[in-house]
């Protein structure tokens, strides 16, 4: 296959293609702390060699998604309190913000996915279905956060998830979506009302409430996030 073609005949690189899919899995939580990951299984898993398949693990590694401990050992960096607290941190100052910069972007046809959006994570939340429930969490945020205009702001947003999506798998895999609490209506809410603060708002408390989970259900003393 040439390497400059891209998985589906177009012209976008191999390693480009590579990294999306990869990127798409870690931040929806799709590979997981205790994934065996290898450069050979991945390129056999996404039908390319293994040359575009390290180009995007380079990527990935430099953005801490993973850790590349030797050329056949990949590792998912550790869950530490302090590295949950600091992505936490930075989740918390950018994101609002960047979901309040989509106040006055937000048109119809987003209004309109982003209830399509959250009616299927209800869905999801009432059957238990974590896989569901991620993408659709994923799939909210993001549609917001791309409404804003911010490209820099977004990039930075797909850093942190990328090293928190594997985790936070783990956790609502053990502990349930349950006791999780919809903040996504009141943001609805607030883009048709162009209130840039109650957006702001909502986006804080949906994520100190999905983090927190984290913080109430785990660390009781222990240092790290178990896998």
């Amino acid at each position: 296959m040439n390497a400059d073609a891209g998985l589906d005949g177009s012209s976008t690189p191999l390693h480009q293609h590579a990294y999306d899919l990869l990127r798409q899995r870690f931040v929806t939580g799709a590979i997981t702390p205790d994934a065996a990951l290898s450069t050979r299984s991945l390129a056999a898993e996404l039908g390319v060699s293994q040359m575009p398949v390290r180009e995007a693990l380079s990527r990935l590694a430099a953005e801490g998604a993973i850790e590349i401990r030797s050329k056949r050992r990949l590792t998912i960096p550790l869950m530490t309190q302090d590295r949950f607290e600091d992505l936490l941190a930075c989740r918390l100052l950018l994101e609002p913000a960047t979901a309040a910069a989509a106040v006055g972007r937000a048109d119809a046809a987003l209004i309109k996915r982003l209830r399509a959006i959250d009616a299927a994570m209800d869905v999801a939340l009432d059957a238990g279905d974590v896989s569901a429930y991620m993408n659709g969490n994923y799939e909210f945020h993001f549609a917001i956060y791309r409404a804003s205009g911010r490209p820099t702001a977004l990039r930075l947003i797909e850093t942190l998830w990328l090293q928190f999506g594997p985790f936070m798998r783990v956790v609502y895999g053990r502990f349930g979506t349950a006791n999780l609490v919809d903040q996504h209506q009141m943001a609805i809410i607030a883009l048709e009302n162009a209130d840039a603060d109650a957006v702001a708002a909502a986006l804080y408390e949906d994520i100190a409430d999905g983090m927190g989970l984290i913080g109430r259900s785990i660390w009781s003393g222990n240092e790290t996030l178990p896998a």
